[in-house]
């Protein structure tokens, strides 16, 4: 047993401080080797009297003179306030609780350890990841400013002596190692970056295949949907068959009637002249008329939606001349296109295909509108046509035009690559012609229809309002007389014909754009102005002054009202207060603009299409001015340009339209 008077083996711990975390052990140690000893002592003696036992009472003396030393007692608080993790960093040195780490690690999953590109093992990149956890790392996170260095730092060592040569040798030693450990988490960044991009380019594979299995299921969707329609006809006619055979039985005599009839009458006839005419015959069976069907997919396609921003669906050569007019009904649907060849072609979007030409007008159509099966065309011969699309005779499987089964030109969103247009079935449109409104004096440039309601823009400088059940106009409004009661009812010019400030373009249409809502009519004309008309009234309630130049394109919603003009700038109003909420100018002069949710898209006289993102507030380019600038070939200026939903419809100066996503 010790010495109890040697208290040199417990050291006095009064000078720490009691917020150390980890103090040293030495004193606990030799107090555990009394309690050690004492217990011994206790053992070997337990059978003998304690109270007669000096060593016992020797024992118990000492333990209880060192329970009541207060350097003990903070070292026995100060271990209760300890984690675990300082007690084995305060007893073990960092190698050795790597290689005990490591020692817990089963053989198997170390033999088992994949093969890595990276030079730096896994300590390493702890040590790099968390170098507040290294010896060098609270070096340099103990480092403070410059200022409380000055303060706090014992006395700078004068140079030249061997301490001043140790110092800098250790802080070269630690800024080497920081150094090294930048090294290395650096080129774990880079190898994560590297993961990064394998695995974008595995998710970019996955998503090829993803939209060649959406598009393939798009196309057997319009397969099936026009399966669908077929059978819709063949049950249409076999009722019409059912009613008329019902109808014929139940004007039929029976046997019974018959036999009357032939034993009281003398005429050598077995059935009745006017039951005879009712049967239905097999000439009157062939002669009926095919009923029209509708041709609007029940469906709607969203594969325009996964691909990225001014991406090519597909190019088609539609005419040979200027495009003049376009428009289309929805994504992947039926597009109408004309052109400066007098040509008036109806298009599949879905298959890239003409499906059959409107034939009737006698010059080129200026102005058209597409809206579900009903078609509007506006033309130089001073005459609206509509068009019933749902009566059209188009069997896509059935007109394969000598090409394989398994030709993937025809897929969806993959452009036919010929530059020819293929022909469509004669006569595929022959029932399609609804009825034509004559009563402009001149050619019409402008139309718009809404329900029943149709109101048409002419060079002859009058707005006619068209009732489309009865198929007459049923209202005339005189741009110039309207504008004359504004200039004599108002000194300013808010509502007269007002000179623009830019040269007359003889080019530029007195009617330019219009658009009808119920009894609304918003107009935009050729003297800059935008006149909203109230059709029950027939006046001009107010004016938007702002554009320049002739007005050539407008559209509104319920809040704004959008203006494209020869001035070269698109102007955005409030129609709650008539004042221009934005605008914005290009270089050319805007042909076409049209709105849907989030963007504005315009030609302006480029080889691409002009978008204007609303939510983001950016400009960026869309065409073929982009794609093919890449391949040193120079595409037409854009004239026309539709869009619905992200799905952009371009016509160019060349005849060819351009299918895009935005």
């Amino acid at each position: 047993m010790a010495d109890p008077g040697h208290d040199n083996e417990f050291p006095d711990l009064s000078s720490f401080d009691d917020d150390v975390s980890v103090i040293s052990t030495r004193g606990l140690e030799a107090f555990g080797r009394k309690v050690t000893s004492t217990a011994s002592q206790l053992i070997a003696t337990r059978n003998s009297d304690t109270a007669s036992n000096p060593a016992y009472q020797r024992a118990m003396s000492e333990v209880q003179r060192q329970l009541q030393r207060p350097a003990l007692q903070r070292s026995v608080f100060s271990m209760a306030r300890t984690t675990p993790t300082d007690l084995v960093r305060s007893h073990l040195s960092t190698k050795e609780i790597q290689s005990r780490a490591l020692a817990y690690v089963p053989d198997e999953l170390l033999r088992n350890i994949p093969e890595a590109e990276n030079s730096y093992s896994l300590f390493q990149g702890f040590q790099a990841s968390f170098p507040d956890f290294t010896e060098e790392g609270k070096k340099h996170r103990r480092r403070v400013s410059r200022g409380r260095r000055l303060l706090d730092e014992e006395p700078t060592v004068p140079d030249g002596t061997p301490e001043a040569v140790h110092k800098l040798k250790k802080e070269k030693t630690s800024m080497m190692h920081q150094l090294e450990m930048l090294g290395i988490r650096k080129n774990m960044a880079s190898c994560e970056i590297r993961e990064i991009d394998a695995k974008m380019e595995n998710l970019a594979g996955m998503r090829r295949i993803l939209l060649e299995r959406l598009a393939n299921l798009e196309q057997e969707e319009a397969l099936l949907e026009h399966e669908i329609i077929d059978v819709e006809g063949k049950l249409e006619e076999a009722q019409e068959l059912a009613a008329e055979a019902a109808s014929v039985a139940m004007h039929t005599p029976t046997k019974s009637e018959d036999e009357a009839t032939s034993n009281d009458s003398e005429g050598p006839g077995f059935m009745s002249q006017s039951v005879y005419e009712k049967l239905p015959s097999a000439n009157r069976t062939q002669s009926r008329p095919r009923k029209g069907r509708s041709i609007r997919r029940k469906s709607m396609p969203i594969l325009h939606e996964h691909f990225e921003p001014g991406h090519m669906i597909r190019t088609m050569r539609a005419h040979q001349d200027n495009i003049t007019a376009i428009d289309f009904d929805a994504p992947f649907g039926l597009m109408v296109t004309a052109a400066m060849d007098d040509s008036v072609r109806v298009w599949d979007l879905n298959a890239g295909r003409c499906i059959g030409m409107l034939e009737g007008h006698t010059a080129s159509v200026r102005t058209l509108q597409v809206d579900d099966n009903i078609v509007a065309t506006g033309s130089m011969d001073a005459t609206i046509r509509l068009w019933d699309l749902s009566k059209a005779h188009y069997d896509p499987q059935g007109s394969r035009f000598g090409k394989d089964e398994d030709d993937d030109e025809d897929a969806i969103a993959f452009g036919n690559p010929d530059d020819e247009p293929v022909e469509p079935p004669a006569g595929s449109m022959a029932d399609c012609p609804l009825f034509t409104l004559q009563a402009h004096l001149d050619e019409i440039t402008a139309l718009h229809f809404r329900d029943n309601v149709l109101v048409s823009g002419s060079a002859d400088k009058t707005l006619r309002q068209w009732d489309l059940e009865k198929g007459r106009c049923v209202q005339t409004l005189d741009v110039m007389w309207a504008a004359a009661q504004a200039s004599a009812l108002s000194a300013g010019d808010s509502g007269g014909w007002r000179q623009t400030m830019r040269a007359a373009d003889m080019s530029a249409d007195f009617v330019g754009a219009l658009q009808v809502f119920e009894s609304a009519l918003a107009c935009g004309t050729a003297d800059g102005l935008v006149r909203l008309w109230d059709l029950r009234s027939g006046q001009v309630h107010r004016s938007l002054v702002g554009h320049t130049a002739p007005v050539t394109c407008l559209q509104f919603d319920d809040v704004h009202l959008v203006t494209g003009s020869v001035d070269r700038s698109v102007r955005i109003w409030d129609l709650r207060t008539g004042s221009i909420y934005d605008a914005y100018a290009y270089d050319h002069p805007i042909t076409s603009m049209m709105f849907d949710a989030r963007r504005i898209v315009c030609a302006a006289g480029e080889d691409v299409v002009k978008v204007y993102d609303k939510v983001e507030g950016r400009h960026w380019d869309c065409g073929a001015g982009i794609v093919e600038a890449e391949q040193g070939k120079t595409p037409a200026v854009v004239e026309r340009v539709r869009i619905r939903d992200g799905y952009l419809v371009e016509g160019r100066r060349d005849g060819v339209v351009g299918v895009w996503t935005c």
